[in-house]
């Protein structure tokens, strides 16, 4: 938040301790990769499948273990290659713009050659060589000399019939591989009236004007032969149940082959490809995680019990993966993925949960050759139990949990499976069997799993929370019977911090809970203590400063042997612990002072032991602690002096660095102080002010408390010696000593 004013940093930055969360990040990502990719690509568990491919040499008989019918996608390719193979190329409608410009172009070949007829200056050498240039056609001598020497009536007929011998040619289908054929039949659309001599000019002319003028056409015959291969229906193969699939001795066929994996009894040998796939896939699904508790949920590098916590469980239903989904038909369906996608939530992180179930989904997807809808089914349950998990509060929540997971697993067979033609009653009943077989297990897996795991890897679960909250807990009680004051200040406590706590979206039930047994050390000697001293007497006038800085402060450290004693889980010990922080016993500091000289004084030996708060819920629960003390002992008479009061104390714990290793935020410290002044102003209102004489008598264990005339901010009961203090917790002077 604000950078550290305090002379006293907490151990967390202490040089050589920060690389400590990123050798850890390191070391479990290694060591989850390097496990998934032996896993993952590598055959290191027994299984009855073979290892067999096109060619091999089957060594045993394999016997088809029930029937069944697929669709055969060999057989089905060869039927569709046959029927694509007697689709013909599809060619494009004549088109009659070609034979119009060869019309054209014969029409001006023909001026041509009569312009040369009809020049009477240049010598039959030249007529004959210009002839011979033209171009798109090829004219022989013999034909040159006839053209030249034909008469003009001859040549007339001769020009019309060339015209309309092309007209009638090119008005026929004519593909680039059919232009020599249509040239020979050239000839026998020449009139028979020509002669001869004109019949062969004709054909010389005509014959080299033809051009193709219909053309291949790519598209329209890729989808003919795509309509054509689309008609042809999937072509099933069925197999009954003890048929023989290959015999020893057995050459292995393609068809075998796809019969072994239609039965998932083949197991392909590992090779280079197999094993970098496993490596990059494996490399992936760590980078993932890890990316995502360095990008959401960092505190969790600090904890390697935590971490070991993810990475067991995510490894081993890895493991579980490879053993009950190759090869398998029911038992995929069975695989207890919503339990991993559950523990992990319950005990750790919902958005943990759901992150590792998405991964753990691409695993049986992995695993399973591809199938999308077992990697849908396993992520739509484990979704599901999350969400149907979020709060535990009972034990039939875990019943509920697996009945919605079993109505998820039917739904996403329902989606996947009802298309499926091939599927039988038997079968149905199988996927049923799985779908409610997989709610029952998981629910039963996260059930054991949240109190077995959270025990061993000592994660405070909400169950356990709300165990402690009872007040038949025998810390509870002890606290009411030897230190009522205490008990009393502890509840008051907690119904503030629980309050703030759900206005800044922080863990209510962790923050009632820690609010109760804060001071639980406070049982061990009660009556050091102001709120438990009655009948005006104060232990700590007959003491030294120094002897009451150490009983006030052992409070801490008796709570915590209380807490170990009675096995409280850690995260409630962190409020025993870092309910003061790192704070000074500011009264009995200063009393050593006045006694002994500042320069006599170690300000250490009056400080509490801390650490400061680590997380949102201790710093509330210190900032309550503190608000409740000072408001009970001042006693502000107006609105406003509480409000002040409440905010100064706020201000002081911020400014001291009490606040720094948590997360609070300037907007969380204002939500909290607005929780706090309501609360307190229904508490502590001003009261009605009795006439002179009328004030009614104090019952036993009240007392008047006022501030003392002369230390502004230290509080001290009425009618005690005004020297024996009675420091409510981080009082304004900012070191509270109850």
């Amino acid at each position: 938040m604000l950078t550290n004013n305090a002379d006293h940093s907490s151990t967390t930055d202490k040089p050589g301790k920060q690389w400590r969360p990123f050798l850890r990040a390191v070391l479990f990502g290694l060591a989850f990769a390097l496990l998934t990719t032996l896993t993952l690509g590598f055959h290191l568990l027994p299984t009855a499948r073979v290892t067999l491919d096109v060619g091999d040499v089957c060594p045993r008989d394999i016997r088809a273990p029930e029937r069944k019918t697929f669709v055969s996608q060999i057989r089905t390719d060869e039927a569709r290659a046959r029927a694509e193979a007697s689709v013909p190329d599809v060619y494009d409608t004549p088109d009659q713009s070609i034979a119009r410009q060869q019309i054209a172009r014969a029409r001006q070949i023909l001026d041509f050659i009569d312009s040369v007829r009809h020049d009477t200056y240049a010598t039959d050498e030249e007529r004959a060589r210009w002839l011979s240039a033209i171009e798109d056609v090829t004219l022989s001598p013999t034909i040159i000399k006839q053209i030249l020497d034909l008469s003009e009536e001859d040549w007339q007929a001769v020009k019309k019939e060339v015209i309309y011998v092309l007209d009638q040619a090119m008005r026929s289908e004519i593909r680039e591989g059919q232009l020599a054929e249509a040239r020979r039949m050239i000839p026998a659309l020449v009139s028979l009236d020509l002669s001869d001599t004109q019949v062969q000019i004709v054909v010389a002319l005509g014959r080299d004007l033809i051009r193709p003028n219909t053309f291949y056409n790519a598209e329209r015959t890729a989808e003919a032969r795509q309509a054509a291969r689309d008609a042809v229906p999937p072509v099933q193969r069925t197999i009954e149940k003890g048929e023989v699939i290959l015999r020893e001795g057995d050459l292995v066929t393609p068809l075998a082959v796809e019969a072994l994996d239609a039965y998932h009894l083949r197991r392909p040998a590992a090779d280079w490809r197999d094993i970098g796939s496993a490596i990059i896939f494996a490399v992936g699904i760590t980078v993932a995680l890890e990316l995502y508790i360095a990008a959401f949920n960092p505190v969790l590098w600090r904890n390697w019990r935590h971490l070991a916590l993810i990475f067991f469980l995510t490894g081993l239903f890895v493991l579980l993966a490879k053993v009950m989904i190759p090869g398998r038909v029911g038992l995929p369906y069975v695989y207890p993925l919503p339990a991993l996608a559950m523990i992990l939530a319950v005990l750790l992180d919902a958005r943990l949960g759901i992150l590792v179930a998405t991964l753990i989904s691409l695993v049986l997807g992995y695993v399973g050759d591809g199938d999308f809808a077992l990697a849908a089914y396993g992520f739509m349950g484990s979704l599901v139990g999350v969400l149907s998990l979020r709060r535990v509060e009972h034990l039939g929540a875990f019943f509920w949990a697996g009945v919605y997971i079993t109505l998820a697993d039917l739904l996403a067979v329902a989606a996947f499976r009802l298309p499926d033609r091939n599927l039988d009653l038997v079968g149905v009943g199988i996927l049923v069997i799985g779908c409610v077989g997989n709610g029952l297990l998981s629910a039963t897996l996260t059930l054991g799993g949240y109190y077995l795991l959270g025990s061993i890897f000592d994660i405070t679960t909400s169950l356990q929370l709300l165990e402690l909250a009872r007040p038949t807990h025998p810390l509870m009680r002890q606290l009411l019977l030897k230190a009522p004051g205490t008990y009393h200040h502890s509840i008051l406590v907690s119904n503030m911090a629980e309050q703030a706590a759900e206005r800044i979206g922080a863990d209510a039930l962790l923050t009632r809970v820690g609010a109760f047994y804060h001071d639980i050390g406070k049982t061990a000697r009660p009556y050091f203590f102001a709120e438990n001293q009655v009948e005006g007497v104060n232990v700590h006038s007959r003491l030294d400063p120094y002897t009451s800085a150490e009983i006030i402060i052992s409070h801490v450290k008796d709570g915590l042997e209380l807490a170990k004693k009675y096995r409280l889980p850690r995260k409630v010990r962190d409020f025993i612990m870092q309910h003061h922080g790192t704070s000074l016993a500011s009264y009995f500091y200063r009393e050593a002072v006045e006694q002994y000289g500042e320069e006599h004084v170690n300000p250490d030996d009056f400080r509490y032991p801390g650490p400061r708060p680590q997380s949102r819920e201790t710093a509330i629960v210190m900032l309550a602690d503190a608000c409740e003390a000072t408001v009970r002992a001042s006693r502000p008479s107006t609105s406003e002096e509480l409000e002040e009061m409440v905010r100064q104390i706020i201000l002081n714990r911020l400014l001291e660095g009490d606040l720094d290793e948590c997360d609070l935020t300037l907007r969380d410290l204002d939500q909290i102080r607005e929780v706090f002044v309501s609360i307190l102003q229904g508490l502590f209102h001003p009261r009605i002010k009795y006439p002179p004489g009328k004030q009614p008598r104090l019952t036993a264990g009240e007392s008047q408390i006022v501030l003392h005339p002369s230390t502004p901010g230290e509080i001290v009961a009425a009618g005690e010696d005004s020297e024996i203090p009675s420091e409510p917790d981080g009082g304004i002077g900012g070191g509270g000593q109850q």
